[in-house]
């Protein structure tokens, strides 16, 4: 099964190549960076290491630019979709661990989790702490399953999901933060086989950015797909 890596990059031109520089060869089969427009020097720092970089025309979301590298790894016959922070967050080193059982115990989703035994996390704001255990509360209820870190963007999707007309990631809203909870939410709703791994999920020294999320705006973003989901509101 063939493998894509999607790290996602806006303005990440201080770590994006961090990001990059851990992939050791035959990690995956290719890595693709999705850049949401950046106005810095992310771009030319992708170049540099000779990874393929999908530029948007001008900034469209975080979700735009998963469902950017979700199309691609459609057109181009990938099996298995990685997807993981621009801003060096996670460890590629752990993929592996996210695919194994989409290889070899048929899941489709594996979500990463740093609050699984086995996870680590490190250097985290303590409004983040705080909302990273209010997200996962709220969406198990919602979704009908426990799960640990609905908020970690560190996971492996099998890519065939996204054939099934009810999974609709073209939606206009799903362009910010809502479509990453809106597909873990679908995916365990239709009946997909979901599960958690163990992951690291490692804060970047606050000096060159803990987050592109804003405290407030940000988290309506990602939380409210579990409201609307969850009334019936949307689909």
């Amino acid at each position: 099964m063939r493998i894509l890596a999607l790290p996602v990059c806006f303005n990440e031109e201080k770590k994006i190549g961090s990001v990059l520089d851990r992939f050791q060869p035959g990690l995956v089969d290719e890595v693709v960076v999705v850049d949401d427009a950046s106005t810095d020097g992310s771009v030319a720092e992708i170049k540099k290491r000779g990874v393929r970089v999908v530029s948007h025309p001008h900034r469209m979301g975080v979700g735009a630019a998963i469902r950017t590298g979700i199309r691609l790894a459609q057109k181009e016959n990938f099996d298995i979709l990685v997807v993981l922070a621009g801003n060096d967050k996670d460890r590629p080193a752990e993929i592996p661990a996210l695919t194994k059982p989409i290889l070899e115990d048929g899941f489709d989703f594996v979500q990463g989790s740093r609050y699984l035994a086995g996870g680590k996390t490190g250097n985290m704001p303590a409004y983040r702490k705080m909302a990273t255990r209010l997200h996962p509360w709220l969406f198990s209820l919602a979704a009908g399953m426990k799960i640990t870190d609905s908020t970690n963007g560190f996971r492996a999707i099998r890519v065939s999901i996204f054939n099934d007309s009810r999974i609709q990631i073209d939606q206009e809203w799903l362009n910010a933060y809502e479509l990453e909870p809106y597909i873990f939410f679908k995916a365990i709703k239709l009946g997909y086989k979901v599960r958690e791994v163990p992951a690291t999920k490692i804060y970047p020294p606050k000096e060159l950015g803990y987050t592109k999320m804003t405290p407030i705006i940000g988290w309506w973003s990602i939380l409210r797909p579990i409201f609307l989901l969850g009334l019936g509101l949307k689909k």
